[in-house]
């Protein structure tokens, strides 16, 4: 429903945005605009017929285009023509933080829209009040709480973690704090926040003690009047995976905009895929078995608690018989594994997804008896629900509380397995894609034992059943979406639809002020020793003395071996990735060059995207090697084996657009602003010496090419 009316709110907010804040109109916005426009134009106004073409628009911006006020100053007037919430999805919690705190009240006051918005998270970055209070009675053995971190989170000590309690509880006692983990003053280790979060299964909702002072809460309903949702990634998917409108808007009732959509297949992937470490679950099952027979007592007086506690022992302890048989039989499967060789925790991956059969039938026992013990513990958050609202109940409040919380966790462990078990016990012919199924032993840090893995390869089906055909409106936008210049590869990954609206939006920035080069080498990264001592005796030739530079690299290897072969020339100006956290590398970097001394980053992939270092800053980006996935990847591997199966050729159509996106995303890092200059060094022949080198090479950005012979 687009109407003339609409049409010209939209141009009017655009123009006087442009006027108030002294901006040219660019011509990459007013593509945008109208992508934008036409395709949410697809969504029928009250009464009217759905169209027969999808409201879905997905867009590849370059890099300075403007992407921000070009969607927000669309999809806002549109979104409340029709009565939609518009959420707004970026990649990390910082973008969206920056388009709550400045983006959305800059465009508020300069384009004369009139909206609401409000910032939605996850329970997990609000402090638990409930939990918060019990775990500081738990320093005095009063709490009763049981210890359900989860698996490979190192729990924090007492000594640590009680004066931060202490602390928080002062603070949100003095209306200091909010109870938002991103406004503590402190950063606040994992081992210490986890413990005073919950999560839906644990939560009482509108029956907690503690509910009007909950900060989730609290933050939640401000999000019941707000025009504008803006939140991340994980929350949207989040809230799909439990059905829609768990915590967001409705999806029918929805319009998203998804920045830095690209991240959208592989997040879509993380949030359905499953996983079972053998050793801690029969550790928690058994922990859960003590607890429970500690408890029953107490329990026992809920009438409709008698009988689940009766079941659970036995069911308990035949799932830890089950685990324990699991875990010898894939010890088996290791015997077979040259565990001298690994550089990591070794890993065994299924073929085309398909279980031996010893473990296909004991993963289908599991399946069933984790089946049954989430049944009952789902029956006892039932009954202690019902408890808290009797106020009758043999039990005191607290103690409801309590063992509501404690069933809560063990429900959603009991769930995660469940899930992991009925995935390996799968039939991969049924499949439409085969899932990737996996097993890592655990080696490395002194841990000890296999943790079982199973994901989609891709996110089709899984955006297809809860994104593509339940959303009002979807908009996908970030800088880098197509691979070799087409939109192929998100589809693939996506599912997106055929029938939506694709368009690629050039960046504004000049790209004949940046040279793109290859200089001349006498080998090439298959032999990785002789292109390690390569790029040694290359560096120090290439990278100027007072210039700011950005190193990438695709192997964590080849950069350790790299930075020791030039710890003797370039050692006092590098930056090494794992020296320091991130932020503080650049940090470090950007008061290096603030005061006219050369800086060089060593960084890996998160190096590679999101960060911005405009001038100064960094005027050379050397890129090891053409950045191909890491070939032992077992969901690169699952997807690769699927494609061939098909006849067709998985190097070709995965391996090499998604390295020449990778690629295009790694170049990216050098012209951040419009008078921005400087070099992309590419320390790989193959770009040149390969047939597909031609094709990577057509889908940079219009870089003057220095390519030696």
């Amino acid at each position: 429903m687009l109407t003339d009316a609409l049409k010209d709110e939209i141009r009017q907010a655009y123009s006087r945005l442009m006027d108030s804040k002294q901006l040219t109109p660019r011509w990459g916005q007013r593509q945008m605009i109208a992508e934008i426009a036409n395709a949410l134009g697809r969504i029928p106004g009250p009464g009217a017929p759905s169209s027969d073409a999808p409201a879905v628009c997905v867009i590849e911006a370059g890099t300075g285009t403007g992407k921000t006020i070009a969607y927000a100053v669309t999809a806002i007037p549109m979104a409340q023509a029709l009565d939609k919430r518009l959420v707004v999805a970026t990649a990390t919690i910082a973008l969206q933080e920056q388009f709550v705190y400045k983006d959305l009240p800059d465009i508020r006051h300069h384009s004369g829209l009139d909206f609401t918005f409000a910032l939605a998270k996850g329970r997990r970055r609000y402090v638990c009040l409930s939990k918060l209070d019990r775990l500081l009675m738990d320093n005095q053995g009063e709490s009763g709480m049981l210890d359900l971190q989860p698996e490979g989170m190192a729990a924090a000590t007492s000594d640590e973690a009680i004066p931060i309690y202490n602390a928080m509880i002062d603070a949100l006692g003095r209306g200091q704090w909010d109870g938002d983990r991103d406004n503590w003053p402190d950063n606040v280790a994992e081992g210490v926040w986890y413990p005073v979060t919950t999560d839906h299964a644990q939560c009482t909702g509108r029956r907690c003690p503690n509910i009007s002072q909950c900060s989730f809460f609290r933050a939640r309903d401000e999000l019941q009047n707000a025009d504008i949702i803006v939140t991340n990634h994980d929350l949207v998917l989040a809230d799909l995976a439990l059905g829609g409108g768990a915590i967001l808007a409705p999806p029918e009732d929805s319009i998203y905009v998804f920045d830095e959509g690209h991240h959208l297949p592989d997040k879509a992937l993380s949030h359905f895929s499953s996983f079972c470490r053998l050793h801690t679950t029969a550790a928690w099952l058994q922990d859960a078995k003590k607890a429970l027979a500690q408890g029953a007592a107490l329990l026992a007086t809920l009438d409709a608690l008698e009988r689940p506690l009766q079941l659970l022992p036995a069911q308990l302890d035949e799932a830890v018989s089950s685990l324990q048989a699991a875990e010898q039989l894939v010890a088996g499967l290791f015997e077979h594994v040259d565990l001298d060789g690994a550089r990591d925790d070794p890993q065994i991956r299924f073929e085309h997804g398909v279980v031996p059969p010893d473990l296909l039938s004991l993963a289908q026992t599991l399946a069933s008896q984790f089946q049954n013990i989430s049944g009952v513990f789902a029956r006892m958050e039932a009954a202690l629900e019902a408890a808290l609202d009797d106020e009758f109940s043999n039990l005191a409040k607290s103690d409801i509380e309590t063992w509501h919380i404690n069933v809560g966790g063990m429900l959603g462990r009991s769930e995660g397995a469940q899930a992991l078990w009925e995935a390996y016990a799968q039939d991969p012919e049924q499949e439409a894609a085969p899932m990737a199924r996996w097993i890592t032993m655990l080696t490395a840090g002194g841990q000890y034992g296999f943790d079982l893995r199973c994901s989609p390869i891709l996110a089709q089906d899984i955006l297809q059943d809860n994104l593509w055909t339940r959303a009002a409106g979807v908009v996908i936008t970030s800088a880098t979406i197509t691979a070799l210049n087409s939109f192929e590869r998100f589809i693939l990954h996506s599912g997106s639809p055929r029938d939506a609206c694709y368009k690629q939006v050039a960046s504004p920035f000049d790209y004949s002020n940046a040279v793109f080069a290859v200089p001349a080498m006498d080998c090439e990264p298959g032999d990785a020793q002789a292109h390690t001592d390569a790029i040694v005796a290359t560096l120090p030739d290439i990278l100027q003395p007072d210039e700011g530079s950005l190193v990438l690299f695709s192997s964590r290897r080849q950069m350790l071996d790299v930075h020791e072969g030039l710890a003797a020339t370039l050692g006092e100006r590098i930056l090494l990735q794992g020296d320091y956290s991130k932020q503080e590398i650049l940090r470090r970097h950007r008061e290096r060059v603030d005061e006219g001394d050369g800086s060089i980053i060593f960084g890996l992939a998160s190096f590679a995207e999101g960060v911005d270092l405009p001038g100064d800053y960094c005027r050379h980006v050397v890129i090891a090697k053409i950045p191909f996935a890491v070939p032992d990847s077992p969901l690169e591997a699952a997807l690769a084996e699927w494609v061939e199966a098909q006849g067709r050729n998985p190097f070709m159509e995965i391996s090499v657009p998604d390295a020449a996106l990778r690629l295009v995303q790694a170049a990216g890092r050098l012209l951040r602003t419009e008078s921005d200059t400087g070099r992309v060094t590419l320390l790989d022949r193959r770009v040149i010496s390969r047939r597909y080198g031609r094709a990577i090479l057509e889908s940079l950005p219009p870089f003057r090419l220095e390519l030696a012979r």
